[in-house]
């Protein structure tokens, strides 16, 4: 109970959430105190800063429910990742004049009424990546270039997460605006770093199929993950081969056209750059191949995180092949990636409705062993792994149903045993399909 941060950036919906596992731990440690107010009336969840006296999670998810439902009276759409609708503060001539009349122009916009910071990005990119790369090409000077770079390095987590719906969902936007939708990636996936189509046909097409299982180009099974070496081999496979090894699955798959697919996209995306290279070699550099060797850098210690943490006796599920992060890099500012299990265990699922998923399953999530972090992203969780830092990866942990009554030095044993490698014969024997 001690160790659990509640951060003042923490999202409303991640805040509340967290408060209910705290207070499960609390009548855990403390029964005296729960039964004491259990008497009483159910406490009306609030985003405070700290764990709400024995948060009711009726109360909870009926409030969770209320803000994703355009139709409620609480509902807040999301206009920008930094902020909570409710903490947009602005003056009341501006409020009225700008703000309001932009949310009902873009609520028309996008698929899902939430989704009003989809719109807000896409000017931010086509108003500032786009022009600034242009000048680029046009007028390079080297600090125009080091700035282009740093911008858009802010930009490409929360842009690979807003992708990464558009890939699920086929789109963002309205589908009257079906054309845009379709054709706009084409422009910006390549100033984040982005192939064309590639993060679709992995992601979508490959992994998800797969689900870290031993077919899976990106899975951690066969991996010790608090290994540097064992990470760097896995960086440098799917850097250097990722163009030929995705293709040869899906024709090992039986699925040949999308091999064909998938390996035009990859080599069309490189002769693009090779074009732009000629036109430009320092300014191709610092707008399309340096994010281009820095997303996939990050795509993979992140995918590392995302599974570094797989159970021994049962790899093949859900909730123990992924893990749960309450935290602020990754729903704050990512969209929710932070809800991996939830993720997996439905891919067509909108990224606001993760905490709710996860709420209604919490008991199950306990009695599946699933593991739930906060205050540590999946980039940090991969650099303490490699540090082999599991006193810190233990105090970042949540426990759940059976998992509370544990010491430190136990929930310590049970990252360890869920980093060790899987050997052949074990992979086998738990991937009997």
């Amino acid at each position: 109970m001690e160790h659990i941060v509640f951060s003042k950036d923490l999202t409303k919906a991640d805040r509340l959430l967290l408060q209910s596992l705290a207070s499960d731990l609390k009548r855990h440690h403390h029964p005296e105190a729960a039964n004491g107010s259990a008497n009483g009336a159910p406490t009306k969840p609030q985003a405070q800063d700290g764990p709400c006296q024995d948060a009711d999670d009726d109360a909870i998810l009926d409030t969770l429910m209320g803000l994703n439902n355009p139709k409620d009276k609480r509902f807040e759409p999301t206009i920008m990742m930094g902020v909570d609708y409710d903490s947009f503060s602005t003056p009341s001539w501006l409020n009225s004049c700008i703000v309001q009349p932009y949310i009902r122009m873009a609520k028309s916009l996008v698929r899902v009424e939430t989704d009003v910071v989809m719109v807000t990005h896409l000017l931010l990119y086509f108003l500032t990546s786009i022009p600034s790369a242009i000048v680029l090409f046009r007028h390079f000077t080297y600090l125009h270039g080091v700035l282009h770079f740093v911008m858009q390095f802010s930009y490409m987590g929360t842009y690979t997460l807003m992708m990464h719906q558009h890939i699920h969902m086929r789109g963002i936007l309205n589908k009257n605006f079906w054309l845009f939708d379709s054709l706009f990636p084409y422009i910006t996936d390549p100033l984040m770093g982005h192939t064309w189509n590639t993060y679709f046909y992995h992601h979508v097409k490959h992994h998800h199929v797969e689900g870290n299982g031993p077919h899976d180009l990106s899975s951690t099974l066969r991996y010790q993950r608090d290994n540097i070496f064992h990470l760097l081999h896995y960086i440098g496979r799917f850097f250097f081969l990722i163009w030929f090894d995705l293709p040869l699955y899906f024709l090992y798959d039986k699925r040949p056209t999308m091999a064909v697919k998938a390996f035009f996209w990859e080599m069309s995306s490189y002769a693009t750059l090779y074009t732009f290279y000629r036109l430009n070699p320092r300014a191709c550099f610092f707008v399309f191949l340096l994010p281009l060797l820095l997303l996939r850098l990050g795509l993979m210690i992140g995918n590392w995180g995302q599974h570094a943490f797989v159970d021994r006796d049962d790899p093949d599920s859900d909730y123990r092949s992924s893990i749960t992060l309450i935290d602020v890099a990754s729903n704050r500012h990512c969209f929710n990636d932070g809800y991996h299990t939830s993720h997996h265990l439905n891919p067509l699922r909108h990224w606001r409705e993760h905490p709710v998923s996860f709420l209604k399953s919490k008991d199950t999530y306990a009695s599946q062993q699933a593991l739930v972090f906060h205050n540590i992203d999946y980039l940090m969780i991969t650099v303490r792994l490699m540090l082999q830092d599991y006193d810190t990866l233990a105090k970042c942990m949540v426990p759940l149903g059976d998992q509370i009554p544990m010491t430190m030095e136990q929930r310590k044993a049970l990252l360890k045993r869920c980093t060790q490698q899987f050997t052949e014969e074990e992979i086998q024997a738990k991937f009997k399909k």
